[in-house]
């Protein structure tokens, strides 16, 4: 029976895969029929995604650590891997610093990480004609500067903007290799950027009633709209920013 949302035959990339969206969307890929390639800088977070990948199914998986803030390491990466038909950037960090208390190393190190280490990897994929045509790269991005701001989350904001701005220029260069690259914009999910942040579950739970559905999101709700963005139902989407956020921007 054909089914536009499967990723079967399909090879799909994710970074980030240790824990979190990436994790979720790594077992997700796999549950749709994909090989997974999983890279995270944690080795042991990334053998425990691969253990659940194996669980879910007969297809091989492949486990590469790797930091992607380095460019040797991006060579590496890209260099070592098959020809892919997705690439799902999903590495990110947060902290909260308002503005007059910002400093460069936390900046550029969240820079480096949320922004910079998926435009090169992106950008080197491209390049070495690792993404087959007809591929479809996915960033997970986030309301958070795109859509709304909030107190003292200015450095993740603007890297998240800076990702956005990416998002849309590759759609509009790839598209000649007929590659399409859209993001995906969560609001708050429930991973562990949450429960390491500064904030009491007091302040969390009066958060979430700003929410219409009164919730944060889980990370297979979010892996879920990437898996969309994959696959061959959303073939003629290109450039686009898919808002996940439980309504919160309604508000």
């Amino acid at each position: 029976m054909y089914n536009p949302f499967s990723l079967e035959g399909k090879t799909i990339l994710v970074t980030g895969a240790g824990g979190g969206i990436g994790r979720a969307t790594a077992i997700a890929c796999s549950q749709m029929g994909a090989t997974v390639i999983g890279t995270d800088i944690n080795n042991e977070a990334l053998g425990e995604t691969l253990s659940l990948l194996n669980n879910v199914g007969g297809v091989c998986h492949q486990q590469i650590v790797a930091d992607l803030c380095k460019q040797e390491a991006i060579d590496e990466l890209v260099a070592s891997i098959p020809n892919i038909d997705g690439l799902v950037c999903c590495a990110g960090i947060s902290k909260i610093l308002p503005i007059q208390f910002l400093n460069e190393d936390d900046f550029n190190k969240i820079m480096n990480i949320n922004a910079f280490a998926s435009m090169y990897l992106t950008q080197k994929m491209y390049k070495k004609k690792k993404i087959n045509k007809g591929g479809s790269i996915v960033f997970v991005e986030s309301i958070s500067g795109v859509k709304m701001v909030s107190m003292g989350g200015v450095m993740y904001a603007v890297s998240k903007n800076a990702l956005d701005a990416f998002m849309r220029n590759a759609a509009l260069e790839f598209a000649a290799r007929n590659i399409r690259s859209n993001s995906v914009n969560p609001s708050r999910v429930n991973t562990n950027l949450i429960k390491n942040s500064s904030y009491s579950e007091e302040d969390v739970e009066k958060d979430m009633k700003t929410y219409p559905l009164k919730r944060y999101a889980e990370p297979e709700e979010i892996a879920n709209s990437i898996v969309f963005l994959l696959s061959d139902a959303s073939s003629y989407v290109t450039g686009h920013a898919l808002i996940v956020d439980g309504g919160k921007t309604l508000m």
